[in-house]
């Protein structure tokens, strides 16, 4: 029996390339997000039987538990969870909107923790589980004009931490992943002197590929990865050595 993988933000960018490996690898993947994709639609035609999807926007917070509920009555109790699912706002603080800020805090802190909140309950009956929160290098080292948005991704970072320390008694591994800047949806604003800036930055002289990101994450589920939790996986093209 296929082990079951919930990936939030499944049918674009990072969360498609995870989705795409993990059916490769033979899990069951249970894809979340507010759109479908026509990527992500053409691999669940390719794999109806592993492949599924559910409509969810993440700012609706108070219905995650029922979503969880949901899942886990259709497809059996989540072998591992990855948060996956945020929002990349833009902008100065000082002009920033205040439903931008409050927006991005729900979405890319409560959502994912509540998420983990019911999914986890689940791993600690079957007393195993992995859980990968996708993080940001901005986290750690900062970006103009990505104030919010890196606090948001550092705050996952210490969520990661004490959560590996709370559920690792139940064989259960918390890691973040924190890749840097991809060629993904988040990222197509970015092109001529920013982007050859970001590039510049890179001993491989390049941006890391969605790809390399979701190749951290399998391992990550891996029997490989038993031993590793609480550590931050990072994946930048080696921008931040």
């Amino acid at each position: 029996m296929s082990k079951i993988v919930i990936v939030s933000g499944a049918t674009k960018g990072l969360g498609f390339a995870i989705s795409s490996q993990l059916v490769n690898a033979g899990y069951l993947v249970v894809g979340i997000s507010r759109t479908n994709s026509e990527n992500y639609l053409h691999l669940m035609s390719n794999n109806p039987d592993s492949v599924f999807f559910h409509s969810f926007d993440f700012s609706n917070t108070e219905d995650i538990s029922g979503l969880v509920k949901e899942i886990i009555k259709t497809y059996g109790r989540p072998y591992a969870l990855i948060n996956n699912a945020a929002l990349g706002h833009d902008g100065v603080l000082a002009t920033m909107h205040e439903t931008s800020i409050s927006e991005l805090i729900k979405v890319n802190i409560e959502a994912p923790i509540l998420l983990t909140k019911y999914v986890s309950r689940s791993m600690l009956l079957n007393r195993e589980g992995r859980i990968v929160n996708v993080g940001s290098i901005i986290g750690s080292t900062g970006f103009n004009g990505l104030s919010v948005y890196g606090a948001t991704k550092s705050a996952l970072g210490g969520f990661t931490k004490s959560l590996a320390r709370e559920l690792g008694r139940a064989n259960i591994t918390v890691n973040t992943l924190a890749p840097g800047y991809m060629e993904t949806n988040m990222t197509q604003g970015l092109q001529g002197d920013k982007l050859a800036s970001i590039t510049r930055r890179s001993p491989l002289g390049r941006l890391a590929h969605v790809n390399d990101a979701a190749q951290a994450t399998m391992f990550l589920l891996s029997e490989g990865a038993s031993s590793i939790t609480g550590s931050t996986i990072t994946v930048d093209a080696g921008s931040t050595a």
